[in-house]
Protein backbone atom coordinates (compact mmCIF):
# COMPACT_ATOMS: atom_id res chain seq x y z
CA UNK A 1 0.00 0.00 0.00
CA UNK A 2 1.36 3.25 -0.99
CA UNK A 3 1.74 5.60 2.52
CA UNK A 4 -0.18 9.04 1.96
CA UNK A 5 1.57 11.80 3.78
CA UNK A 6 -1.73 14.21 3.65
CA UNK A 7 -1.04 17.92 5.21
CA UNK A 8 -4.77 17.59 7.32
CA UNK A 9 -7.26 15.05 7.52
CA UNK A 10 -10.70 16.38 6.58
CA UNK A 11 -14.58 15.13 6.94
CA UNK A 12 -16.42 15.85 4.35
CA UNK A 13 -19.50 15.47 6.43
CA UNK A 14 -21.83 18.35 8.39
CA UNK A 15 -23.02 15.01 10.74
CA UNK A 16 -22.47 16.25 14.27
CA UNK A 17 -22.14 12.70 15.09
CA UNK A 18 -19.03 12.29 12.96
CA UNK A 19 -17.64 14.96 13.94
CA UNK A 20 -18.02 13.72 17.91
CA UNK A 21 -16.49 10.10 17.84
CA UNK A 22 -13.68 11.59 15.64
CA UNK A 23 -13.04 14.29 18.44
CA UNK A 24 -13.65 11.46 21.09
CA UNK A 25 -10.86 9.56 19.33
CA UNK A 26 -8.52 11.82 19.84
CA UNK A 27 -8.14 12.60 15.42
CA UNK A 28 -6.77 15.74 14.63
CA UNK A 29 -9.36 17.14 11.64
CA UNK A 30 -11.06 19.78 9.77
CA UNK A 31 -14.87 19.92 8.83
CA UNK A 32 -15.69 20.59 5.25
CA UNK A 33 -18.84 19.20 4.17
CA UNK A 34 -19.04 18.13 0.58
CA UNK A 35 -21.48 18.83 -1.52
CA UNK A 36 -23.28 15.93 -3.28
CA UNK A 37 -27.15 15.68 -4.04
CA UNK A 38 -27.85 12.53 -2.22
CA UNK A 39 -31.54 12.48 -3.39
CA UNK A 40 -30.23 12.16 -7.09
CA UNK A 41 -28.13 9.46 -6.41
CA UNK A 42 -30.75 7.52 -4.58
CA UNK A 43 -33.23 8.34 -7.22
CA UNK A 44 -30.82 6.85 -10.42
CA UNK A 45 -29.93 4.35 -8.64
CA UNK A 46 -33.09 3.28 -6.86
CA UNK A 47 -33.62 -0.59 -7.78
CA UNK A 48 -30.45 -0.97 -9.28
CA UNK A 49 -28.18 -1.63 -6.34
CA UNK A 50 -28.82 -2.88 -2.69
CA UNK A 51 -28.48 -0.45 0.14
CA UNK A 52 -24.92 -1.57 1.01
CA UNK A 53 -23.84 -0.86 -2.45
CA UNK A 54 -26.06 2.36 -2.31
CA UNK A 55 -24.12 3.58 0.71
CA UNK A 56 -21.09 2.76 -0.65
CA UNK A 57 -21.30 4.69 -3.32
CA UNK A 58 -22.75 8.15 -1.38
CA UNK A 59 -19.85 7.71 0.64
CA UNK A 60 -17.00 7.98 -2.24
CA UNK A 61 -18.98 10.79 -3.87
CA UNK A 62 -18.44 12.90 -0.63
CA UNK A 63 -15.01 11.73 -0.25
CA UNK A 64 -14.15 12.34 -3.76
CA UNK A 65 -15.76 15.58 -3.76
CA UNK A 66 -14.29 16.78 -0.82
CA UNK A 67 -10.78 15.41 -2.45
CA UNK A 68 -11.48 18.14 -5.25
CA UNK A 69 -11.81 20.56 -3.06
CA UNK A 70 -9.26 19.75 -0.84
CA UNK A 71 -6.10 18.04 -2.90
CA UNK A 72 -3.15 17.89 -0.58
CA UNK A 73 -5.67 16.10 2.55
CA UNK A 74 -6.66 12.74 3.02
CA UNK A 75 -10.81 13.09 3.07
CA UNK A 76 -13.21 11.15 4.88
CA UNK A 77 -16.75 10.58 3.34
CA UNK A 78 -19.38 8.69 5.04
CA UNK A 79 -22.96 7.59 4.29
CA UNK A 80 -25.65 5.52 6.13
CA UNK A 81 -28.76 3.91 4.53
CA UNK A 82 -31.83 2.50 6.65
CA UNK A 83 -33.02 -0.13 4.90
CA UNK A 84 -36.11 -2.87 5.03
CA UNK A 85 -35.53 -5.03 2.88
CA UNK A 86 -34.93 -3.21 -0.61
CA UNK A 87 -36.85 -0.44 0.93
CA UNK A 88 -34.51 2.66 1.15
CA UNK A 89 -35.94 5.37 3.71
CA UNK A 90 -34.07 8.63 3.35
CA UNK A 91 -34.36 11.36 5.92
CA UNK A 92 -37.96 12.31 6.72
CA UNK A 93 -39.03 15.78 4.87
CA UNK A 94 -41.27 16.64 7.56
CA UNK A 95 -42.77 15.49 10.55
CA UNK A 96 -45.40 13.76 9.41
CA UNK A 97 -43.24 11.35 7.01
CA UNK A 98 -41.44 10.90 10.38
CA UNK A 99 -44.71 9.19 11.65
CA UNK A 100 -44.95 7.22 8.69
CA UNK A 101 -41.90 6.43 8.57
CA UNK A 102 -41.50 5.18 12.01
CA UNK A 103 -45.51 3.47 11.34
CA UNK A 104 -43.89 1.40 8.59
CA UNK A 105 -40.18 0.57 10.64
CA UNK A 106 -42.83 -0.55 14.34
CA UNK A 107 -42.60 -4.17 15.41
CA UNK A 108 -39.59 -5.29 12.29
CA UNK A 109 -36.00 -5.54 11.88
CA UNK A 110 -34.21 -3.42 9.66
CA UNK A 111 -30.70 -2.83 8.49
CA UNK A 112 -28.66 0.15 9.44
CA UNK A 113 -25.88 0.17 6.82
CA UNK A 114 -22.81 2.96 7.25
CA UNK A 115 -19.95 3.41 4.85
CA UNK A 116 -16.80 4.86 5.48
CA UNK A 117 -14.02 6.09 2.30
CA UNK A 118 -10.87 7.64 2.47
CA UNK A 119 -9.88 9.87 -1.12
CA UNK A 120 -6.79 11.27 -1.96
CA UNK A 121 -6.37 13.46 -4.80
CA UNK A 122 -9.98 13.05 -6.22
CA UNK A 123 -9.95 9.41 -5.94
CA UNK A 124 -10.94 7.08 -3.65
CA UNK A 125 -8.15 5.05 -2.36
CA UNK A 126 -10.16 2.79 0.78
CA UNK A 127 -13.31 2.54 1.55
CA UNK A 128 -15.55 -0.38 4.36
CA UNK A 129 -19.45 -0.91 4.64
CA UNK A 130 -20.58 -2.15 7.91
CA UNK A 131 -24.51 -3.03 9.05
CA UNK A 132 -26.11 -3.19 11.85
CA UNK A 133 -29.69 -5.23 12.71
CA UNK A 134 -31.95 -3.07 14.84
CA UNK A 135 -35.94 -4.22 15.46
CA UNK A 136 -38.61 -2.10 16.51
CA UNK A 137 -40.70 -2.78 19.51
CA UNK A 138 -44.53 -3.03 18.45
CA UNK A 139 -44.85 0.44 20.57
CA UNK A 140 -48.12 2.21 20.88
CA UNK A 141 -49.55 4.67 18.76
CA UNK A 142 -49.85 7.22 22.16
CA UNK A 143 -45.77 6.46 22.44
CA UNK A 144 -45.38 7.08 19.19
CA UNK A 145 -46.86 10.53 19.47
CA UNK A 146 -45.65 11.31 22.94
CA UNK A 147 -42.16 10.43 21.13
CA UNK A 148 -42.50 12.42 18.15
CA UNK A 149 -43.60 16.04 20.58
CA UNK A 150 -40.35 15.71 22.14
CA UNK A 151 -38.04 15.41 19.13
CA UNK A 152 -40.01 17.43 16.75
CA UNK A 153 -38.46 18.67 14.17
CA UNK A 154 -34.99 16.94 15.14
CA UNK A 155 -36.22 13.75 13.78
CA UNK A 156 -36.10 15.17 10.13
CA UNK A 157 -32.48 15.35 10.54
CA UNK A 158 -31.94 11.45 10.52
CA UNK A 159 -32.61 8.76 8.45
CA UNK A 160 -35.36 6.53 9.92
CA UNK A 161 -36.40 9.23 12.45
CA UNK A 162 -34.63 8.14 14.88
CA UNK A 163 -32.04 9.27 17.46
CA UNK A 164 -30.49 6.33 18.98
CA UNK A 165 -27.95 8.20 21.33
CA UNK A 166 -30.77 9.48 22.80
CA UNK A 167 -34.79 8.96 23.78
CA UNK A 168 -34.95 6.85 20.11
CA UNK A 169 -33.57 4.30 21.92
CA UNK A 170 -37.08 3.59 23.49
CA UNK A 171 -38.38 2.61 20.34
CA UNK A 172 -36.31 -0.56 20.35
CA UNK A 173 -36.36 -3.70 21.59
CA UNK A 174 -32.91 -5.84 20.21
CA UNK A 175 -30.08 -3.76 18.52
CA UNK A 176 -27.30 -6.14 16.80
CA UNK A 177 -23.69 -4.53 15.58
CA UNK A 178 -21.14 -2.35 16.08
CA UNK A 179 -22.34 1.24 18.44
CA UNK A 180 -20.08 3.44 15.73
CA UNK A 181 -21.76 2.25 12.91
CA UNK A 182 -24.88 2.36 14.63
CA UNK A 183 -24.18 6.06 15.39
CA UNK A 184 -22.85 6.97 11.53
CA UNK A 185 -19.25 5.83 11.14
CA UNK A 186 -17.52 2.69 11.13
CA UNK A 187 -14.66 4.07 13.12
CA UNK A 188 -13.03 0.81 14.03
CA UNK A 189 -11.67 0.16 10.55
CA UNK A 190 -11.47 3.69 9.78
CA UNK A 191 -8.53 3.99 12.19
CA UNK A 192 -6.69 0.72 11.71
CA UNK A 193 -6.72 2.24 7.65
CA UNK A 194 -5.11 5.57 9.21
CA UNK A 195 -2.64 3.76 11.44
CA UNK A 196 -1.41 1.45 8.18
CA UNK A 197 -1.28 4.90 5.99
CA UNK A 198 0.72 6.43 8.65
CA UNK A 199 -1.85 9.24 9.38
CA UNK A 200 -2.01 8.97 13.23
CA UNK A 201 0.39 6.99 15.59
CA UNK A 202 0.80 2.86 15.37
Amino acid sequence: MARIEPQELVLASASPFRRKLLEAAGIAFRVAPAEVDEGEVKRRLAGKVGPARLAEVLAALKAEAGSREHPASLVIGSDQVVALGNEVFDKPMDVDAARAQLKRLRGQTHQLVTAVALAAGGQVVWHAVESASLTMRAFSDAFLEGYIAACGSRLCQMAGAYEIEGRGIQLFERVEGDHFTIVGLPLVPLLAELRARGVIAE
